[in-house]
């Protein structure tokens, strides 16, 4: 059972304390499946959860990072820390912007007076995505303990609901890894030969379209992304420790807004939200 590095140790200390003084290996070896016996309580351990929101969203031809585009007469960004808000479990969504933003003020001060001390906003953002996540996560060190939860959720995906959430949370509180929403892949894939012409047609059988929010121990995941900072998600990193994250059930609604018809979908989506 993988206890994380923080876990293994304290394991170890507690079963040589265990140990001190037994006479025999029998008498070790009850101490160790005690010990183990006991895996992490994920609910005594607790959820932060992260929004990287640093990028500039060119994509979508306009001069204002997307986060901060009009969706309903809210910043995107708010739409997905509102829901962050109202999940009981979470105990505080760190934003994570460029340490050059000026729209956060100008947007979002106000907006997000409301969520008082359950936000908090860390100017470390880098470069790519994986680089604000790791920067994020390195700057919350202090308040973490290793298995405690961390959450990444887009800022561009705004029609996340806190029933998805908290479904997912369910079905990750007793795993030892993590995973991550996601949908199995239901459309004909075509490969491309290079000229706009089918090469083939692929096996979708087993594909699935990975989404966010995504959820890891605190002290895996930092690993992770110290070791895979281009990960395209924080899935990626995990698997390239050699773990296997969960899939679990996503929602179609749970689009992410890279282009324009994205973005009048999720306006759509989240009419009447607010």
């Amino acid at each position: 059972m993988f206890l994380g590095d923080h876990g293994f140790i304290l394991a170890c200390a507690d079963v040589a304390g265990r140990a001190r003084g037994a006479r025999t290996s029998d008498a070790i070896m009850r101490a160790a499946q005690e010990t183990l016996s006991n895996p992490i309580d994920a609910m005594r351990e607790k959820i932060f959860a992260i929004i990287p929101a640093a990028g500039t969203g060119t994509r979508l031809g306009d001069a204002l990072p997307k986060q901060y585009l009009d969706v309903n007469g809210f910043p995107m960004i708010f739409h997905a820390l509102s829901v962050l808000n109202r999940v009981a479990r979470i105990e505080k969504t760190s934003i994570i912007l460029s340490p050059q933003d000026t729209h956060w003020e100008l947007l979002m001060a106000r907006p997000s007076d409301q969520f008082g001390d359950r936000i908090g906003i860390l100017r470390v953002g880098g470069p790519t995505r994986g680089a604000s996540v790791l920067n994020g996560l390195n700057a919350m060190a202090d308040g973490m303990n290793a298995n405690d939860w961390v959450m990444v959720h887009d800022a561009a995906r705004p029609c996340i609901r806190v029933e998805l959430i908290e479904q997912f949370i369910d079905e990750l509180q007793d795993d030892v890894i993590g995973g991550l929403l996601a949908l199995p892949l239901s459309d004909t894939i075509k490969l491309d030969a290079g000229n706009l012409r089918v090469e083939k047609t692929l096996d979708r059988a087993d594909i699935w379209r990975a989404q966010t929010p995504q959820m890891f121990r605190y002290g895996m995941l930092r690993t992770a992304m110290t070791r895979m900072i281009d990960a395209t998600d924080e899935a990626e990193a995990i698997e390239a420790l050699g773990h296997q994250p969960k899939l679990v059930m996503g929602d179609s609604a749970n689009l992410k807004v890279t282009y324009a018809p994205d973005l009048k979908l999720a306006r759509m989506l989240l009419s009447g939200e607010h």
